[in-house]
């Protein structure tokens, strides 16, 4: 019988779908904030250059605890492009977006990310898996403060 830290399989896998869907927006998202990086031009470049990178290294680094968490279940997360663009709600954008443009993107990206991490948390809360839910609540505190910050900047 399948048990992993005190949860069946049947918890088990709803909990690693739901960082699995949650693994494939970050996916996305991070590869937009790479090409958000390498692409920006115009009187905001450095500045926005900058937190472009912040933003990317922030969401590679959790995007690592997320893949994590999912083995410390047992099983695997996602990790083919495939995978990350099938499951994904957030979706890919061009490469000649202006600097306000790019920004406005990003902000919708944390919208679909923090109610992918409110969905993610209600479910593993149920399910009492209070470790998955503080790194979700973690996640959440960030892009809050990163969408106030954004949204201040296109002010």
């Amino acid at each position: 019988m399948f048990k992993k830290l005190g949860y069946n399989k049947d918890e088990s896998e709803k909990i690693v779908a739901s960082l699995n869907k949650l693994l494939a927006n970050y996916h996305v998202h991070y590869q937009k904030l790479r090409n958000f990086h390498w692409n920006v031009t115009g009187g905001d470049f450095f500045e926005l250059h900058t937190k472009f990178e912040e933003l990317y290294n922030e969401a590679f680094a959790n995007i690592d605890l997320i893949a994590e968490r999912i083995r410390v279940f047992g099983m695997k997360p996602y990790s083919l492009m495939t995978d990350y663009l099938e499951h994904s709600d957030i979706k890919e954008v061009g490469t000649n977006l202006k600097s306000r443009e790019m920004v406005e993107e990003v902000l919708r990206d944390f919208q679909v990310l923090v109610d992918n991490m409110n969905e993610c948390a209600e479910k593993v809360s149920e399910l009492g898996d209070t470790a998955t839910e503080d790194m979700l609540i973690s996640f959440i505190k960030s892009l809050e403060m990163h969408h106030w910050m954004l949204t201040s900047f296109l002010k």
